[in-house]
């Protein structure tokens, strides 16, 4: 497995530094955000290459890179071609919104035809290109991802799996079913963890409630479970792990250090 880092938390920093900081927390690589105002814009895709040796060259592998794009148009295919041309074998697409003024299969439909050109492209450079499990969307859910996946090489589509999306939005299952449903697509999985807490009452005496991201050892997420059968199912795909806390740079760093290390401890113990 390779753990590798999101770089989302390093927003702003030139290359060098956001190199120089996955490194010192001792990831295996970099999941390289490509978004304005982070380590890549996608205005640049040339930056791409750049961005690859940068983090080469700080030791570090680039595994897999995120992008925004639902379209499989020319501004989408030459980011992809950059990030073949650089080395990075996964690359996870942008989500495709759940809009409930419309009905579902007319939107999963376009979906659909979105991902037969994203097909077509990754055949094209040689890339595998990820659905990620995300709230909102028409693939929250194992269950929802399943059916816009069905009948795709699972060399050129992935299914990004993300237990922590799934239990804090409206995609929760089951995390075995989540596997067993989307296991020919199964090539990444996000780690992070998250929690409930109570709000107050409102005017009419209901109760809210709030979600918020933990440590990976505190939430709901069972990765003491999940990480021991990835290992003992052999899987050799990429763990991205994200850093989603609501905190100053440097706090979030130290929780990402202490997440790595948990989940590092979870991996050794489970191939004891």
């Amino acid at each position: 497995m390779d753990i590798a880092y999101f770089t989302k938390t390093l927003e702003g920093l030139p290359l060098e530094k956001a190199a120089e900081i996955t490194a010192g927390l001792g990831f295996d690589g970099a999941d390289l955000l490509i978004r304005d105002g982070h380590t890549v814009c996608p205005d640049r895709p040339e930056e791409i290459v750049n961005a690859a040796k940068r983090f080469a060259a700080a030791g570090l592998r680039t595994p897999m890179a995120t992008i925004d794009a639902t379209r499989p148009d020319d501004a989408t295919s030459r980011l992809l071609g950059c990030c073949g041309e650089a080395g990075i074998g996964q690359v996870r697409l942008g989500f495709w919104r759940y809009d409930p003024s419309r009905r579902w299969k007319a939107q999963a439909d376009e979906a659909r035809r979105d991902l037969d050109g994203f097909e077509r492209l990754a055949e094209r450079f040689d890339i595998k290109l990820t659905v990620q499990l995300h709230g909102g969307t028409l693939h929250s859910s194992g269950a929802l991802a399943a059916q816009l996946l069905a009948g795709r090489d699972p060399s050129r589509i992935g299914a990004y799996l993300d237990p922590a999306n799934q239990i804090i939005r409206e995609g929760s299952e089951d995390w075995r079913l989540t596997l067993d449903l989307l296991d020919p697509w199964f090539c990444c999985m996000g780690v992070k963890n998250c929690g409930w807490f109570p709000g107050v009452y409102g005017a009419q005496g209901q109760r809210a409630w709030h979600s918020d991201w933990y440590g990976l050892d505190e939430g709901i997420v069972p990765w003491n479970e999940i990480i021991p059968h990835l290992v003992m199912d052999g899987f050799a795909g990429v763990l991205s792990v994200h850093s989603q806390y609501r905190l100053p740079r440097e706090q979030a760093l130290a929780k990402a250090r202490a997440d790595l290390a948990h989940l590092r401890r979870l991996v050794a113990a489970a191939k004891e």
